[in-house]
């Protein structure tokens, strides 16, 4: 999922980040909505408030909005910083950094609101900062073809693709422009079963900000998950290549036992 990047990247493979992140947002979506009211994968509605606050000369109140904006650019920039710095070590896959930090993150949310004085300001704010730099580093993971965060975008993009779908003769590649489309449903699904599960777990079972662990626990198994597929392929072909010299040498000595045969 993380390894493959630039021109080695399939659609499978945008296909399998974005159901994972887009899953992710919509855990953190629906848990900082229930949490505290307040949108923390987005920050088209933090702009409105902000603008609204300001134009009201409720300049003190406005700040708030602007701090949410700002963790969302400062997320964003941080995670091209972090792969800018470190993308030519070879050794290195640097999305792997800003997919901890979110780890970390999130984490710490989690472990924070079991606290009785947490701030609600600065959790949002922490959130905020992990989706923006889910949404920086998954865009230039997939070459701006895979955003996770919010579905603004999307809906717009699947809107005029699904139109395209009418005009064949001006747009005559169906099967690129199906794949697309099937990859933005697939992520506003997977948002959805995100925020649903969310939804659940924060509300039914009672787990509260708890659920962003369920998050976590997604993020690092895809991170693992090139490594334990690699693994499984390799231990798959050398137990075929041992049966086939099994059988070979099963072969030999029975062709050898009937050749001594008088």
């Amino acid at each position: 999922m993380f390894k493959h990047q630039g021109k080695k990247r399939t659609v499978k493979h945008n296909l399998r980040i974005a159901i994972v992140l887009s899953f992710v947002a919509g855990i953190v979506n629906v848990s900082g909505i229930l949490a505290f009211n307040e949108l923390t994968t987005n920050v088209t509605g933090h702009f409105a408030l902000f603008i609204k606050d300001v134009a009201d000369f409720k300049f003190w109140k406005g700040t708030i909005y602007f701090l949410y904006i700002f963790s969302f650019l400062f997320g964003s920039f941080s995670s091209n910083i972090l792969i800018e710095t470190f993308k030519e070590n070879k050794k290195l896959n640097v999305f792997v950094i800003p997919t901890l930090i979110e780890c970390v993150i999130l984490s710490g949310v989690a472990i924070m609101s079991n606290s009785s004085q947490f701030n609600a300001e600065l959790m949002v704010c922490l959130l905020l900062f992990a989706m923006g730099l889910q949404n920086s580093f998954v865009t230039k993971l997939s070459n701006a073809v895979v955003r996770t965060t919010h579905l603004t975008g999307l809906f717009t993009d699947l809107g005029i693709e699904l139109s395209q779908l009418l005009f064949p003769k001006t747009h005559p590649n169906r099967k690129e422009l199906k794949s697309t489309i099937k990859l933005r449903l697939y992520i506003i699904a997977f948002f959805f079963l995100g925020g649903l599960s969310a939804g659940f777990f924060y509300s039914t079972l009672e787990l509260k900000l708890n659920t962003l662990i369920i998050g976590v626990i997604i993020l690092i198994i895809s991170l693992f998950y090139d490594d334990m597929r690699l693994k499984y392929i390799r231990v798959k072909r050398r137990q075929k290549r041992l049966r086939a010299y099994s059988n070979k040498l099963r072969k030999r000595a029975v062709l050898k036992f009937y050749s001594k045969k008088p």
